[in-house]
């Protein structure tokens, strides 16, 4: 099972009023467990970068500029993320200006289907409680001490971590691995088995001795309406 786990950082909030993705990242899943296949690209968004967007990731509109724009990296983005499942926190923000950016150079947009928004997950997981990234960090003990700016590789790396705990606890030390490293003996599929190898033991029989046989008469005798009479 292939998940791509993805954040972006952009000039502003909404792509209608002109704003652009300026950084794009992504770190794959498969079965729950991250792989060291990412994807991370700056884009040039051909456009001046506002004072509230910088202080939020420090990119600056001369460091864009010698980078490709959106149009240029769009097939190897796409090509990337396929067909895959997209963990996103607040999906329809991310999946709205990757649409947009798709729009502008004539190509089909990403289904809203194939997201799935940690957000809403959180939020079911645990109701009334702060939801975002640093908060979930917080409550699962992720360290997060360097996330002082926000860039889309490190978000979505801390995203995947927390990503596993909402569905269920990540695995020990949750380092980049091959997936295929954790596969059973005998799985040539690169599958990961959920179910440890059990010794089985033989098995003990407990026969009742005499004893045991009167004293259980015993105690029937002494119950009114013993269910063992009738």
């Amino acid at each position: 099972m292939r998940e791509i786990v993805l954040d972006t950082e952009t000039t502003g909030l909404d792509p209608k009023t002109g704003d652009r993705i300026v950084e794009i990242g992504c770190v794959e899943l498969i079965n729950h467990l991250p792989t060291e296949n990412t994807y991370h690209q700056y884009i040039n968004p051909e456009r001046d970068m506002p004072d509230g967007a910088f202080r939020v990731h420090g990119l600056s509109e001369a460091f864009l500029s010698d980078y490709p724009t959106f149009s240029e990296i769009a097939d190897e983005f796409m090509e990337f993320v396929g067909t895959s499942t997209l963990i996103i926190h607040n999906a329809d923000f991310d999946m709205g200006f990757i649409n947009w950016e798709l729009q502008n150079i004539k190509r089909s947009a990403v289904p809203m289907e194939q997201a799935l928004d940690t957000v809403r997950l959180a939020r079911r997981k645990f109701p009334g409680a702060p939801a975002s990234l640093d908060a979930l960090c917080r409550r699962f003990n992720i360290d997060n001490s360097d996330r002082e700016l926000h860039g889309a590789l490190k978000d979505a790396l801390l995203l995947a971590e927390v990503y596993l705990e909402l569905i269920g606890g990540r695995q020990t030390g949750l380092g980049f691995q091959d997936a295929t490293e954790k596969a059973s003996p005998g799985l040539t599929d690169g599958s990961i088995s959920s179910t440890p190898s059990i010794k089985e033991r033989p098995f003990r029989p407990h026969p009742v001795d005499d004893r045991e046989l009167e004293a259980h008469a015993r105690f029937i005798e002494a119950l009114d309406n013993a269910i063992w009479l009738k």
